[in-house]
Protein backbone atom coordinates (compact mmCIF):
# COMPACT_ATOMS: atom_id res chain seq x y z
CA UNK A 1 0.00 0.00 0.00
CA UNK A 2 1.56 3.33 -1.14
CA UNK A 3 1.69 6.42 1.03
CA UNK A 4 -1.17 8.14 -0.83
CA UNK A 5 -3.55 5.25 -0.33
CA UNK A 6 -2.60 4.99 3.36
CA UNK A 7 -3.19 8.70 3.84
CA UNK A 8 -6.63 8.45 2.18
CA UNK A 9 -7.57 5.47 4.35
CA UNK A 10 -6.57 7.29 7.52
CA UNK A 11 -8.53 10.35 6.43
CA UNK A 12 -11.58 8.16 5.71
CA UNK A 13 -11.44 6.53 9.15
CA UNK A 14 -11.15 9.91 10.85
CA UNK A 15 -14.11 11.24 8.89
CA UNK A 16 -16.14 8.13 9.78
CA UNK A 17 -15.35 8.48 13.47
CA UNK A 18 -16.18 12.18 13.38
CA UNK A 19 -19.46 11.43 11.63
CA UNK A 20 -20.32 8.76 14.25
CA UNK A 21 -19.53 11.19 17.05
CA UNK A 22 -21.73 13.79 15.36
CA UNK A 23 -24.60 11.30 15.12
CA UNK A 24 -24.26 10.36 18.80
CA UNK A 25 -24.24 14.03 19.83
CA UNK A 26 -27.25 14.68 17.63
CA UNK A 27 -29.09 11.69 19.12
CA UNK A 28 -28.34 12.84 22.66
CA UNK A 29 -29.60 16.33 21.83
CA UNK A 30 -32.79 14.87 20.39
CA UNK A 31 -33.33 12.75 23.53
CA UNK A 32 -32.72 15.77 25.77
CA UNK A 33 -35.16 17.83 23.70
CA UNK A 34 -37.75 15.04 23.96
CA UNK A 35 -37.33 14.81 27.74
CA UNK A 36 -37.59 18.59 28.01
CA UNK A 37 -40.76 18.67 25.91
CA UNK A 38 -42.30 15.89 28.01
CA UNK A 39 -41.48 17.75 31.21
CA UNK A 40 -42.96 20.94 29.76
CA UNK A 41 -46.09 19.05 28.70
CA UNK A 42 -46.39 17.53 32.17
CA UNK A 43 -46.03 20.97 33.77
CA UNK A 44 -48.72 22.32 31.46
CA UNK A 45 -50.99 19.42 32.31
CA UNK A 46 -50.34 19.82 36.05
CA UNK A 47 -51.78 23.31 35.84
CA UNK A 48 -55.16 21.73 35.03
CA UNK A 49 -54.66 18.58 37.17
CA UNK A 50 -55.86 18.57 40.77
CA UNK A 51 -54.70 15.07 41.67
CA UNK A 52 -57.67 13.36 43.29
CA UNK A 53 -57.60 10.79 40.47
CA UNK A 54 -54.81 9.09 42.44
CA UNK A 55 -57.11 8.38 45.40
CA UNK A 56 -57.76 4.76 44.30
CA UNK A 57 -54.00 4.20 44.29
CA UNK A 58 -53.71 5.65 47.78
CA UNK A 59 -56.53 3.43 49.06
CA UNK A 60 -54.95 0.43 47.36
CA UNK A 61 -51.54 1.01 48.96
CA UNK A 62 -53.06 1.57 52.39
CA UNK A 63 -55.28 -1.52 52.13
CA UNK A 64 -52.43 -3.75 50.98
CA UNK A 65 -50.24 -2.49 53.81
CA UNK A 66 -52.96 -3.08 56.40
CA UNK A 67 -54.01 -6.48 55.05
CA UNK A 68 -57.43 -8.06 54.86
CA UNK A 69 -59.49 -10.38 57.04
CA UNK A 70 -62.30 -12.78 56.25
CA UNK A 71 -64.31 -15.11 58.48
CA UNK A 72 -65.92 -18.16 56.90
CA UNK A 73 -68.23 -20.53 58.76
CA UNK A 74 -68.79 -24.10 57.58
CA UNK A 75 -71.83 -26.03 58.79
CA UNK A 76 -73.34 -29.40 58.03
CA UNK A 77 -73.35 -32.93 59.33
CA UNK A 78 -70.13 -34.90 59.67
CA UNK A 79 -68.73 -36.83 56.74
CA UNK A 80 -69.66 -34.36 53.99
CA UNK A 81 -66.09 -33.23 53.30
CA UNK A 82 -66.20 -29.79 54.93
CA UNK A 83 -62.57 -29.75 56.07
CA UNK A 84 -61.33 -31.19 52.77
CA UNK A 85 -63.17 -28.53 50.79
CA UNK A 86 -61.83 -25.70 52.96
CA UNK A 87 -58.27 -26.97 52.54
CA UNK A 88 -58.87 -27.24 48.79
CA UNK A 89 -60.26 -23.70 48.57
CA UNK A 90 -57.31 -21.99 50.24
CA UNK A 91 -54.51 -24.52 49.51
CA UNK A 92 -53.69 -24.95 53.17
CA UNK A 93 -54.08 -27.51 55.97
CA UNK A 94 -56.22 -26.10 58.75
CA UNK A 95 -57.21 -29.41 60.31
CA UNK A 96 -53.90 -31.22 60.76
CA UNK A 97 -54.39 -31.50 64.54
CA UNK A 98 -58.04 -32.56 64.35
CA UNK A 99 -59.16 -35.57 66.36
CA UNK A 100 -61.43 -37.92 64.43
CA UNK A 101 -64.37 -39.35 66.37
CA UNK A 102 -65.99 -42.71 65.87
CA UNK A 103 -69.72 -43.15 65.22
CA UNK A 104 -70.62 -43.61 68.89
CA UNK A 105 -68.70 -40.50 69.97
CA UNK A 106 -70.33 -38.41 67.23
CA UNK A 107 -73.83 -39.40 68.39
CA UNK A 108 -73.17 -38.23 71.95
CA UNK A 109 -71.19 -35.14 70.97
CA UNK A 110 -72.83 -31.76 71.45
CA UNK A 111 -72.53 -28.92 68.97
CA UNK A 112 -69.28 -27.04 69.47
CA UNK A 113 -67.74 -23.98 67.87
CA UNK A 114 -64.08 -24.16 66.88
CA UNK A 115 -61.95 -21.51 65.21
CA UNK A 116 -58.94 -21.97 62.96
CA UNK A 117 -56.97 -18.89 61.94
CA UNK A 118 -54.22 -18.79 59.33
CA UNK A 119 -52.33 -15.92 57.69
CA UNK A 120 -52.07 -16.29 53.92
CA UNK A 121 -49.97 -14.15 51.60
CA UNK A 122 -50.28 -14.02 47.82
CA UNK A 123 -48.34 -11.59 45.62
CA UNK A 124 -47.72 -9.26 48.54
CA UNK A 125 -51.38 -9.22 49.67
CA UNK A 126 -51.97 -10.57 53.18
CA UNK A 127 -55.20 -12.25 54.24
CA UNK A 128 -56.10 -13.27 57.78
CA UNK A 129 -58.47 -16.17 57.22
CA UNK A 130 -60.63 -17.47 60.07
CA UNK A 131 -62.57 -20.70 59.60
CA UNK A 132 -65.38 -21.31 62.10
CA UNK A 133 -66.33 -24.98 62.25
CA UNK A 134 -69.38 -26.55 63.91
CA UNK A 135 -68.45 -30.13 64.84
CA UNK A 136 -71.33 -32.16 66.21
CA UNK A 137 -74.02 -30.38 64.19
CA UNK A 138 -76.68 -32.79 62.96
CA UNK A 139 -74.94 -35.90 64.35
CA UNK A 140 -77.08 -36.55 67.44
CA UNK A 141 -80.18 -38.70 67.57
CA UNK A 142 -82.21 -35.69 68.72
CA UNK A 143 -81.20 -32.60 66.75
CA UNK A 144 -83.88 -30.29 68.10
CA UNK A 145 -82.63 -26.69 68.01
CA UNK A 146 -79.04 -27.84 67.46
CA UNK A 147 -78.56 -24.61 65.48
CA UNK A 148 -78.83 -22.46 68.63
CA UNK A 149 -75.09 -22.58 69.55
CA UNK A 150 -74.28 -21.43 66.02
CA UNK A 151 -76.78 -18.55 66.15
CA UNK A 152 -75.54 -17.55 69.62
CA UNK A 153 -71.94 -17.49 68.36
CA UNK A 154 -72.85 -15.14 65.50
CA UNK A 155 -74.72 -12.86 67.93
CA UNK A 156 -71.76 -12.88 70.31
CA UNK A 157 -69.46 -11.61 67.56
CA UNK A 158 -71.94 -8.86 66.73
CA UNK A 159 -72.18 -7.99 70.43
CA UNK A 160 -68.40 -7.80 70.84
CA UNK A 161 -68.04 -5.58 67.78
CA UNK A 162 -70.90 -3.36 68.99
CA UNK A 163 -69.27 -2.90 72.38
CA UNK A 164 -65.86 -2.21 70.84
CA UNK A 165 -67.13 0.46 68.47
CA UNK A 166 -69.18 2.03 71.29
CA UNK A 167 -66.13 2.24 73.55
CA UNK A 168 -63.57 4.99 73.96
CA UNK A 169 -60.71 3.31 72.10
CA UNK A 170 -61.90 2.40 68.61
CA UNK A 171 -58.54 2.50 66.86
CA UNK A 172 -57.78 -1.22 66.64
CA UNK A 173 -61.14 -2.96 66.61
CA UNK A 174 -60.85 -6.61 65.70
CA UNK A 175 -63.57 -7.78 63.35
CA UNK A 176 -64.60 -11.36 64.13
CA UNK A 177 -68.05 -11.10 62.57
CA UNK A 178 -68.97 -14.08 60.38
CA UNK A 179 -69.01 -12.90 56.77
CA UNK A 180 -70.23 -16.08 55.09
CA UNK A 181 -71.64 -19.48 56.04
CA UNK A 182 -71.15 -22.43 53.71
CA UNK A 183 -73.97 -24.83 54.48
CA UNK A 184 -73.31 -28.37 53.26
CA UNK A 185 -76.31 -30.28 51.92
CA UNK A 186 -76.10 -34.06 51.93
CA UNK A 187 -76.17 -35.68 48.46
CA UNK A 188 -78.17 -38.57 49.90
CA UNK A 189 -81.92 -38.51 50.34
CA UNK A 190 -84.50 -36.40 48.55
CA UNK A 191 -84.03 -32.66 48.67
CA UNK A 192 -83.57 -30.70 51.87
CA UNK A 193 -84.10 -32.30 55.23
CA UNK A 194 -86.20 -30.53 57.89
CA UNK A 195 -82.98 -29.85 59.81
CA UNK A 196 -81.49 -28.08 56.77
CA UNK A 197 -84.54 -25.86 56.40
CA UNK A 198 -84.69 -25.09 60.12
CA UNK A 199 -80.99 -24.19 60.30
CA UNK A 200 -81.00 -21.87 57.30
CA UNK A 201 -84.25 -20.18 58.34
CA UNK A 202 -82.83 -19.55 61.81
CA UNK A 203 -79.65 -17.93 60.46
CA UNK A 204 -80.57 -16.29 57.16
CA UNK A 205 -81.19 -12.93 58.87
CA UNK A 206 -77.82 -13.06 60.66
CA UNK A 207 -75.29 -14.25 58.06
CA UNK A 208 -74.78 -14.69 54.33
CA UNK A 209 -75.72 -18.31 53.63
CA UNK A 210 -74.18 -20.00 50.58
CA UNK A 211 -75.52 -23.57 50.18
CA UNK A 212 -73.29 -26.23 48.65
CA UNK A 213 -74.18 -29.72 47.48
CA UNK A 214 -71.47 -31.88 49.05
CA UNK A 215 -69.72 -34.86 47.45
CA UNK A 216 -71.06 -34.24 43.98
CA UNK A 217 -68.90 -37.10 42.67
CA UNK A 218 -71.38 -39.54 44.22
CA UNK A 219 -74.12 -38.27 41.89
CA UNK A 220 -74.72 -38.51 38.16
CA UNK A 221 -75.14 -35.26 36.17
CA UNK A 222 -78.89 -35.80 35.98
CA UNK A 223 -79.08 -36.36 39.74
CA UNK A 224 -77.09 -33.16 40.33
CA UNK A 225 -79.64 -31.21 38.28
CA UNK A 226 -82.50 -32.64 40.33
CA UNK A 227 -80.68 -31.84 43.58
CA UNK A 228 -80.18 -28.22 42.58
CA UNK A 229 -83.55 -27.31 43.92
CA UNK A 230 -84.75 -23.75 44.34
CA UNK A 231 -84.10 -23.16 48.03
CA UNK A 232 -86.14 -19.96 47.95
CA UNK A 233 -89.32 -22.04 47.75
CA UNK A 234 -88.79 -22.91 51.40
CA UNK A 235 -88.74 -19.23 52.33
CA UNK A 236 -84.97 -19.24 52.89
CA UNK A 237 -83.04 -16.05 52.11
CA UNK A 238 -79.65 -17.10 50.82
CA UNK A 239 -76.88 -14.71 49.77
CA UNK A 240 -78.05 -12.61 46.83
CA UNK A 241 -75.48 -11.76 44.20
CA UNK A 242 -75.47 -8.02 43.43
CA UNK A 243 -76.85 -6.99 40.06
CA UNK A 244 -74.31 -6.12 37.39
CA UNK A 245 -73.91 -2.49 36.41
CA UNK A 246 -74.86 -1.54 32.88
CA UNK A 247 -71.25 -0.61 32.02
CA UNK A 248 -69.86 -4.05 32.93
CA UNK A 249 -68.39 -6.09 30.09
CA UNK A 250 -70.27 -9.05 28.67
CA UNK A 251 -67.83 -11.63 30.06
CA UNK A 252 -68.43 -10.43 33.62
CA UNK A 253 -72.19 -10.42 33.11
CA UNK A 254 -72.04 -13.98 31.78
CA UNK A 255 -69.90 -15.07 34.74
CA UNK A 256 -72.35 -13.47 37.16
CA UNK A 257 -75.29 -15.21 35.45
CA UNK A 258 -73.55 -18.61 35.66
CA UNK A 259 -72.85 -18.10 39.37
CA UNK A 260 -76.50 -17.31 40.11
CA UNK A 261 -77.66 -20.36 38.15
CA UNK A 262 -75.17 -22.68 39.91
CA UNK A 263 -76.58 -22.32 43.44
CA UNK A 264 -76.36 -24.60 45.34
CA UNK A 265 -72.79 -25.23 44.17
CA UNK A 266 -72.13 -28.93 43.50
CA UNK A 267 -68.62 -29.33 44.89
CA UNK A 268 -65.87 -31.90 45.26
CA UNK A 269 -62.88 -31.42 47.54
CA UNK A 270 -59.48 -33.08 47.26
CA UNK A 271 -55.88 -32.23 48.10
CA UNK A 272 -54.52 -35.30 46.30
CA UNK A 273 -52.61 -34.72 43.07
CA UNK A 274 -53.30 -37.34 40.40
CA UNK A 275 -52.23 -37.67 36.78
CA UNK A 276 -54.86 -37.23 34.08
CA UNK A 277 -54.03 -37.19 30.35
CA UNK A 278 -50.39 -36.44 31.06
CA UNK A 279 -51.20 -33.57 33.43
CA UNK A 280 -50.99 -33.50 37.20
CA UNK A 281 -54.26 -32.24 38.66
CA UNK A 282 -56.04 -32.24 42.02
CA UNK A 283 -58.78 -34.80 42.01
CA UNK A 284 -60.04 -38.23 42.99
CA UNK A 285 -59.06 -41.47 41.32
CA UNK A 286 -61.77 -44.11 40.82
CA UNK A 287 -61.77 -47.44 38.95
CA UNK A 288 -63.94 -45.85 36.28
CA UNK A 289 -61.88 -42.68 35.87
CA UNK A 290 -60.68 -39.46 37.46
CA UNK A 291 -62.77 -36.64 38.90
CA UNK A 292 -60.93 -33.32 38.61
CA UNK A 293 -61.66 -30.77 41.31
CA UNK A 294 -60.84 -27.77 39.13
CA UNK A 295 -62.71 -28.95 36.03
CA UNK A 296 -65.97 -27.07 35.43
CA UNK A 297 -67.31 -30.07 33.54
CA UNK A 298 -66.99 -32.18 36.71
CA UNK A 299 -68.14 -29.83 39.50
CA UNK A 300 -68.67 -26.22 40.58
CA UNK A 301 -65.56 -25.97 42.75
CA UNK A 302 -63.96 -23.26 40.58
CA UNK A 303 -67.16 -21.22 40.57
CA UNK A 304 -67.38 -21.40 44.36
CA UNK A 305 -63.74 -20.41 44.83
CA UNK A 306 -64.00 -17.55 42.35
CA UNK A 307 -67.13 -16.30 44.09
CA UNK A 308 -65.66 -16.50 47.60
CA UNK A 309 -62.21 -15.12 46.84
CA UNK A 310 -61.93 -13.37 43.48
CA UNK A 311 -65.24 -11.65 42.83
CA UNK A 312 -67.54 -11.40 45.88
CA UNK A 313 -65.43 -11.52 49.07
CA UNK A 314 -65.70 -7.76 49.59
CA UNK A 315 -69.42 -7.78 48.84
CA UNK A 316 -69.93 -10.52 51.45
CA UNK A 317 -68.20 -8.29 53.99
CA UNK A 318 -70.22 -5.26 52.89
CA UNK A 319 -73.54 -7.11 53.22
CA UNK A 320 -72.50 -8.33 56.67
CA UNK A 321 -71.68 -4.79 57.78
CA UNK A 322 -74.50 -2.89 56.10
CA UNK A 323 -77.40 -5.33 56.52
CA UNK A 324 -76.88 -8.11 59.08
CA UNK A 325 -74.84 -6.10 61.60
CA UNK A 326 -76.95 -2.97 61.17
CA UNK A 327 -80.08 -5.04 61.83
CA UNK A 328 -78.53 -6.34 65.04
CA UNK A 329 -77.34 -2.87 66.01
CA UNK A 330 -80.80 -1.38 65.47
CA UNK A 331 -82.33 -4.06 67.69
CA UNK A 332 -79.80 -3.32 70.42
CA UNK A 333 -80.48 0.41 70.30
CA UNK A 334 -84.23 -0.21 70.46
CA UNK A 335 -83.80 -2.41 73.51
CA UNK A 336 -81.19 -0.29 75.29
CA UNK A 337 -81.83 0.74 78.86
CA UNK A 338 -81.78 4.37 79.95
CA UNK A 339 -80.99 4.84 83.62
CA UNK A 340 -79.62 7.72 85.68
CA UNK A 341 -80.04 10.12 82.77
CA UNK A 342 -77.51 8.37 80.55
CA UNK A 343 -78.28 7.40 77.00
CA UNK A 344 -75.31 5.09 76.50
CA UNK A 345 -76.60 2.00 74.65
CA UNK A 346 -76.30 -1.21 76.60
CA UNK A 347 -77.24 -4.20 74.39
CA UNK A 348 -79.46 -6.71 76.13
CA UNK A 349 -78.16 -10.14 75.23
CA UNK A 350 -79.63 -13.58 75.85
CA UNK A 351 -78.14 -15.10 78.95
CA UNK A 352 -77.32 -11.75 80.59
CA UNK A 353 -79.18 -11.28 83.88
CA UNK A 354 -80.71 -8.04 85.11
CA UNK A 355 -78.05 -7.69 87.81
CA UNK A 356 -75.28 -7.94 85.22
CA UNK A 357 -77.02 -5.37 83.04
CA UNK A 358 -77.37 -2.99 85.99
CA UNK A 359 -73.69 -3.50 86.80
CA UNK A 360 -72.73 -2.56 83.25
CA UNK A 361 -74.94 0.53 83.41
CA UNK A 362 -73.37 1.63 86.70
CA UNK A 363 -69.89 1.19 85.22
CA UNK A 364 -70.80 3.32 82.21
CA UNK A 365 -72.39 5.94 84.45
CA UNK A 366 -69.22 6.13 86.50
CA UNK A 367 -67.11 6.40 83.36
CA UNK A 368 -69.24 9.24 82.00
CA UNK A 369 -69.17 11.02 85.35
CA UNK A 370 -65.35 10.93 85.39
CA UNK A 371 -65.24 12.28 81.85
CA UNK A 372 -67.59 15.15 82.76
CA UNK A 373 -65.47 16.05 85.79
CA UNK A 374 -62.36 16.05 83.63
CA UNK A 375 -64.02 18.37 81.11
CA UNK A 376 -65.05 20.75 83.90
CA UNK A 377 -61.47 20.84 85.21
CA UNK A 378 -60.12 21.58 81.75
CA UNK A 379 -62.66 24.38 81.30
CA UNK A 380 -61.72 25.88 84.66
CA UNK A 381 -58.03 25.79 83.72
CA UNK A 382 -58.78 27.49 80.40
CA UNK A 383 -60.77 30.25 82.15
CA UNK A 384 -57.99 30.71 84.73
CA UNK A 385 -55.34 31.06 82.02
CA UNK A 386 -57.56 33.50 80.09
CA UNK A 387 -58.05 35.67 83.20
CA UNK A 388 -54.33 35.64 83.88
CA UNK A 389 -53.62 37.05 80.42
Amino acid sequence: MNSLTLTSYVTFCEDACAHQDFLQIQQQQQQQALVHSRRQLRRDQDKEYVGFATLPNQVHRKSVKKGFDFTLMVAGESGLGKSTLVNSLFLTDLYKDRKLLNAEERITQTVEITKHTVDIEEKGVKLKLTIVDTPGFGDAVNNTECWKPVADYIDQQFEQYFRDESGLNRKNIQDNRVHCCLYFISPFGHGLRPLDVEFMKALHEKVNIVPVLAKADTLTPSEVKKKKIKIEQYGIKIYQFPDCDSDEDEDFKQQDYELKESIPFAVIGSNTVVEAKGKRVRGRLYPWGIVEVENLAHCDFLKLRNMLVRTHMQDLKDVTREIHYETYRAQCIQSMTRMSGTDFPIPVMPGVTDSETEKLIREKDEELRRMQEMLLRIQDQMHTQKDAY
